[in-house]
Protein backbone atom coordinates (compact mmCIF):
# COMPACT_ATOMS: atom_id res chain seq x y z
CA UNK A 1 0.00 0.00 0.00
CA UNK A 2 1.28 3.47 -0.87
CA UNK A 3 0.98 6.53 1.05
CA UNK A 4 -1.42 8.04 -1.29
CA UNK A 5 -3.71 5.25 -0.51
CA UNK A 6 -6.56 4.90 2.46
CA UNK A 7 -5.74 2.97 5.10
CA UNK A 8 -7.94 0.01 5.77
CA UNK A 9 -6.74 -0.62 9.47
CA UNK A 10 -8.60 0.64 12.21
CA UNK A 11 -6.35 2.46 14.58
CA UNK A 12 -6.57 1.03 18.30
CA UNK A 13 -5.62 4.47 19.72
CA UNK A 14 -8.87 6.88 21.53
CA UNK A 15 -9.06 9.57 19.63
CA UNK A 16 -8.84 12.75 22.80
CA UNK A 17 -10.66 15.15 19.72
CA UNK A 18 -13.98 16.30 20.77
CA UNK A 19 -16.74 14.01 18.55
CA UNK A 20 -18.15 15.99 15.81
CA UNK A 21 -21.48 12.85 15.96
CA UNK A 22 -23.86 13.70 18.59
CA UNK A 23 -25.02 10.64 20.37
CA UNK A 24 -28.87 10.44 20.65
CA UNK A 25 -29.82 11.36 23.88
CA UNK A 26 -32.99 10.54 25.49
CA UNK A 27 -35.12 14.03 26.09
CA UNK A 28 -35.10 14.41 29.57
CA UNK A 29 -39.35 15.12 30.94
CA UNK A 30 -39.91 18.70 31.36
CA UNK A 31 -39.61 19.68 34.77
CA UNK A 32 -38.27 22.79 36.65
CA UNK A 33 -34.58 22.05 36.30
CA UNK A 34 -34.99 21.88 32.49
CA UNK A 35 -37.37 24.78 32.52
CA UNK A 36 -34.97 26.86 34.75
CA UNK A 37 -32.05 25.33 32.23
CA UNK A 38 -33.88 26.94 28.92
CA UNK A 39 -33.91 30.25 31.04
CA UNK A 40 -30.91 30.68 32.14
CA UNK A 41 -29.03 29.79 28.23
CA UNK A 42 -31.41 32.08 26.86
CA UNK A 43 -31.23 34.95 29.36
CA UNK A 44 -27.47 34.47 29.31
CA UNK A 45 -27.33 35.58 25.66
CA UNK A 46 -29.76 38.66 26.18
CA UNK A 47 -27.29 40.15 29.01
CA UNK A 48 -24.38 39.24 26.73
CA UNK A 49 -25.96 41.90 24.30
CA UNK A 50 -26.94 44.14 26.78
CA UNK A 51 -24.32 44.52 28.41
CA UNK A 52 -22.10 45.50 25.58
CA UNK A 53 -24.74 48.51 25.34
CA UNK A 54 -24.94 48.98 29.35
CA UNK A 55 -28.17 48.16 29.88
CA UNK A 56 -29.37 45.42 32.32
CA UNK A 57 -31.81 42.02 32.23
CA UNK A 58 -34.40 44.35 34.47
CA UNK A 59 -34.34 47.78 32.22
CA UNK A 60 -34.97 45.41 29.48
CA UNK A 61 -38.20 44.25 30.70
CA UNK A 62 -39.70 47.60 31.86
CA UNK A 63 -38.17 49.29 28.10
CA UNK A 64 -39.70 46.57 26.30
CA UNK A 65 -42.89 47.41 28.38
CA UNK A 66 -42.96 51.09 27.21
CA UNK A 67 -41.46 50.60 23.99
CA UNK A 68 -44.70 48.57 22.84
CA UNK A 69 -47.17 50.05 24.13
CA UNK A 70 -49.48 52.77 22.79
CA UNK A 71 -47.72 56.65 23.21
CA UNK A 72 -47.77 56.85 26.72
CA UNK A 73 -47.63 54.49 29.53
CA UNK A 74 -48.88 54.87 33.11
CA UNK A 75 -45.76 54.39 35.84
CA UNK A 76 -47.82 51.89 38.02
CA UNK A 77 -49.13 50.15 34.98
CA UNK A 78 -45.57 49.47 34.15
CA UNK A 79 -44.77 48.99 37.56
CA UNK A 80 -47.11 45.62 37.71
CA UNK A 81 -45.96 44.50 34.46
CA UNK A 82 -42.41 44.56 35.60
CA UNK A 83 -43.71 42.86 38.50
CA UNK A 84 -45.92 40.48 37.15
CA UNK A 85 -43.13 39.16 34.72
CA UNK A 86 -39.95 39.51 36.66
CA UNK A 87 -41.66 39.05 40.56
CA UNK A 88 -39.55 41.35 41.83
CA UNK A 89 -40.59 43.52 44.08
CA UNK A 90 -42.24 47.37 43.15
CA UNK A 91 -39.59 49.46 44.98
CA UNK A 92 -36.79 47.95 42.64
CA UNK A 93 -38.89 48.47 39.62
CA UNK A 94 -39.73 52.10 40.38
CA UNK A 95 -35.38 52.18 41.11
CA UNK A 96 -35.16 50.45 37.29
CA UNK A 97 -37.50 52.78 35.75
CA UNK A 98 -35.62 55.89 37.59
CA UNK A 99 -32.60 54.33 36.10
CA UNK A 100 -34.06 54.15 32.46
CA UNK A 101 -34.95 57.86 33.00
CA UNK A 102 -31.54 58.90 34.42
CA UNK A 103 -30.19 57.49 31.51
CA UNK A 104 -32.36 59.27 28.47
CA UNK A 105 -34.19 55.75 27.66
CA UNK A 106 -37.56 56.43 29.26
CA UNK A 107 -39.10 60.66 30.03
CA UNK A 108 -41.67 61.12 32.62
CA UNK A 109 -44.68 62.48 31.66
CA UNK A 110 -47.35 64.23 34.23
CA UNK A 111 -48.88 63.43 36.15
CA UNK A 112 -47.46 59.70 36.33
CA UNK A 113 -46.85 58.60 33.05
CA UNK A 114 -43.76 58.13 31.02
CA UNK A 115 -42.90 57.46 27.35
CA UNK A 116 -39.92 56.00 25.61
CA UNK A 117 -37.23 58.55 24.32
CA UNK A 118 -35.98 58.58 20.86
CA UNK A 119 -32.30 57.00 22.44
CA UNK A 120 -34.92 54.30 24.55
CA UNK A 121 -36.48 53.50 21.32
CA UNK A 122 -32.72 53.09 19.15
CA UNK A 123 -31.69 50.62 22.55
CA UNK A 124 -34.72 48.32 22.07
CA UNK A 125 -34.52 48.20 18.12
CA UNK A 126 -30.56 47.48 18.71
CA UNK A 127 -30.74 45.12 20.93
CA UNK A 128 -33.35 43.22 19.59
CA UNK A 129 -31.91 43.55 16.11
CA UNK A 130 -29.02 41.79 17.90
CA UNK A 131 -30.88 39.00 19.59
CA UNK A 132 -32.61 37.89 16.36
CA UNK A 133 -30.23 35.98 14.82
CA UNK A 134 -29.44 33.90 18.16
CA UNK A 135 -33.31 33.51 18.44
CA UNK A 136 -33.49 32.08 14.88
CA UNK A 137 -30.81 29.38 15.18
CA UNK A 138 -31.91 28.11 18.69
CA UNK A 139 -35.11 27.72 17.34
CA UNK A 140 -33.81 26.83 13.86
CA UNK A 141 -35.46 23.14 12.73
CA UNK A 142 -38.02 22.61 16.19
CA UNK A 143 -40.81 21.64 14.19
CA UNK A 144 -44.17 24.10 14.35
CA UNK A 145 -46.04 21.31 16.43
CA UNK A 146 -43.22 21.35 19.07
CA UNK A 147 -43.18 24.50 19.50
CA UNK A 148 -46.92 24.91 19.84
CA UNK A 149 -47.36 22.32 22.32
CA UNK A 150 -44.25 24.18 24.58
CA UNK A 151 -46.02 27.42 23.94
CA UNK A 152 -48.77 25.60 25.68
CA UNK A 153 -47.54 23.75 28.51
CA UNK A 154 -45.36 26.69 29.74
CA UNK A 155 -48.25 28.95 29.23
CA UNK A 156 -50.07 26.76 31.61
CA UNK A 157 -47.05 26.50 34.34
CA UNK A 158 -46.93 29.83 34.67
CA UNK A 159 -50.28 30.39 35.10
CA UNK A 160 -50.28 27.71 37.61
CA UNK A 161 -47.04 28.96 39.26
CA UNK A 162 -48.68 32.71 39.72
CA UNK A 163 -51.52 31.20 40.74
CA UNK A 164 -49.71 29.26 43.89
CA UNK A 165 -47.44 32.72 44.16
CA UNK A 166 -50.38 34.48 44.97
CA UNK A 167 -51.61 31.89 47.12
CA UNK A 168 -48.52 32.11 48.98
CA UNK A 169 -48.49 35.54 49.35
CA UNK A 170 -52.00 35.92 50.44
CA UNK A 171 -51.38 33.73 53.57
CA UNK A 172 -47.85 34.82 54.14
CA UNK A 173 -46.75 38.06 52.85
CA UNK A 174 -43.46 39.04 52.01
CA UNK A 175 -41.28 40.97 53.86
CA UNK A 176 -41.07 44.82 52.38
CA UNK A 177 -37.02 44.86 51.25
CA UNK A 178 -35.02 47.20 53.56
CA UNK A 179 -34.34 50.16 52.06
CA UNK A 180 -30.24 50.71 51.84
Amino acid sequence: MTSTEPSTERSNKISTEPSTASAPTAAPPLGPRVIALAHYASRALLENVLARHGATFQQSVALRLVAVAEGLLERDRLVEGVVGSLKIDAGDVHRVIDELIGAGLLAPQEPSRVRITDAGRELYETTSAETAPLTARIYAGLPAEDLAAAGRVLSLITERADAELAALTATRPVPPTPIK
